[in-house]
């Protein structure tokens, strides 16, 4: 697949008062065309700083953004402008106009760029129907739920035929159920549209739902990269280990009990591995916490348990899980 973003070493320093902070550190990765490419990171981490990059909304300090293989810092405004018509995004606030109606709202990017009257309303009305609410043209956002904002936003930003969406946190203001169905839209739309879309997020709900790859964001730094299936079946970096696994609230109820981490992934989701432990070696674990989570489509887990208080005895389940092909870490 052809490369559409590719960032190069890219640096942004911010300075104040006369003291510096460096937001990005040396950040590099490409985003391939199609793709559906998540940006996870803590509050602070920069990864909203990173995306304003890839329009250039903020220019990089040092380092190179290539837009299909051209560095955005040296193109001339009128290139950029075209640039950026390519390139829509949606953000948390929406950002609807609250004096226009639905249609309105959805025919604004195409009135920006001089398309007449009769072909916007047009395309606005297709734009809504994608996202389902052509019966809401008329309608004020103030009338609307947040659900259907966003999906006012999404149709907003389809209206130009960008060849990619970019959401900086568009459903942290949104409950689950919601959250869902927006992920299920922008996923649809991808698929149908062969739409490159970058989201911007700090919960793996998120990524584990819709995206093909993630990059983990660290205090500025790229930590980890990656298909979403294998940093969470095995994170690498300490930042993904924070943000796949749950912290563990329980102690050990021996003093000198040992506590560990069992991963599976959906070929193993299925297999009665404790059950299957306990009629072939008679030992027992006690399990602490558990949880499965489906990504792409597929069910991957993790149990946190207690072992066994004999040494010997705990080799023994260690070996019993990993001959299954189970990741065990040590909590």
């Amino acid at each position: 697949m052809e490369k559409i973003f590719e960032l190069r070493n890219v640096v942004k320093t911010y300075k104040n008062d006369g003291k510096e902070f460096t937001a990005l550190k040396d950040v590099s990765l490409t985003v391939e065309e199609g793709e559906i490419f998540g940006i996870i990171g803590m509050s602070g981490a920069g990864k909203s700083t990173l995306v304003r990059t890839l329009n250039r909304l903020e220019d990089v300090t040092s380092g190179e953004v290539l837009f299909y293989g051209k560095d955005l810092a040296s193109l001339r405004s009128s290139e950029l402008r075209s640039i950026r018509h390519s390139i829509s995004m949606i953000f948390q606030g929406f950002n609807l106009l609250s004096q226009r109606t639905v249609i309105q709202n959805v025919e604004q990017s195409l009135k920006i760029i001089g398309t007449p009257a009769k072909a916007r309303r047009q395309k606005a009305r297709e734009m809504l129907e994608i996202v389902g609410l052509l019966d809401k043209e008329n309608e004020y956002p103030a009338r609307l739920s947040g659900g259907q904002k966003q999906r006012v936003a999404i149709a907003r930003a389809l209206a130009a035929d960008p060849k990619v969406l970019l959401c900086d946190e568009a459903t942290s203001a949104l409950d689950p159920k919601i959250t869902g169905e927006i992920l299920d839209l922008l996923k649809k739309i991808n698929q149908e549209r062969k739409l490159t879309i970058i989201i911007i997020t700090h919960e793996m709900a998120v990524v584990e739902k819709i995206c093909d790859r993630v990059a983990i964001i660290d205090d500025g730094s790229l930590a980890e990269v990656g298909d979403v299936k294998e940093v969470f079946s095995n994170p690498k970096s300490g930042a993904a280990k924070k943000l796949v696994f749950p912290s563990n609230p329980f102690d050990p109820s021996d003093p000198d009990g040992k506590i560990v981490r069992i991963v599976f992934d959906g070929t193993k989701a299925n297999v009665p591995f404790i059950a299957n432990l306990v009629e072939e070696t008679g030992l027992k674990v006690n399990i602490l916490s558990a949880n499965t989570r489906s990504v792409g489509g597929i069910g991957y887990g993790q149990m946190i348990v207690e072992l066994p208080s004999s040494e010997q005895d705990r080799r023994t389940v260690i070996r019993f899980f990993e001959a299954g092909g189970l990741t065990i870490s040590e909590v």
